[in-house]
């Protein structure tokens, strides 16, 4: 799994119940991969209604960097939701980030945790 990676992953409730199987992006730099057995995922949404939240990323099936994260619907990654996964839950791949794409969730990540 690399940066940008929608996978499909038991996502935990904020409650601490157990979760549900949803899409999820790959947060951590490649250099951190199975380097420890957990990564940082954000959560993809069908609630279309955050796509103008700066910390949202929105992602239109319908155009080709759409159609490359193998989501069947548009959807909005989260980056106000973060989670730490261990790797061996996520149940598989589902697609990836285009550079472009990756490069606006940097943005939107900076916009959620207060970066500059």
């Amino acid at each position: 799994m690399n940066r940008g990676d929608v996978v499909l992953v038991r996502f935990p409730h904020p409650s601490g119940v157990r979760g549900k199987k949803r899409p999820a992006v790959i947060v951590p730099s490649d250099s951190y991969a199975g380097v420890v057995s957990t990564v940082v995922v954000a959560e993809v949404t069908k609630n279309a209604t955050m796509q103008s939240d700066p910390a949202c990323l929105f992602i239109d099936v319908n155009t080709p960097d759409g159609m490359a994260t193998g989501l069947v619907r548009d959807s909005v990654v989260s980056c106000l939701v973060l989670v730490t996964v261990y790797t061996d839950t996520i149940a598989q791949v589902l697609g990836t980030l285009s550079p472009v794409m990756r490069q606006k969730l940097d943005d939107c990540l900076k916009a959620a945790l207060g970066l500059s």
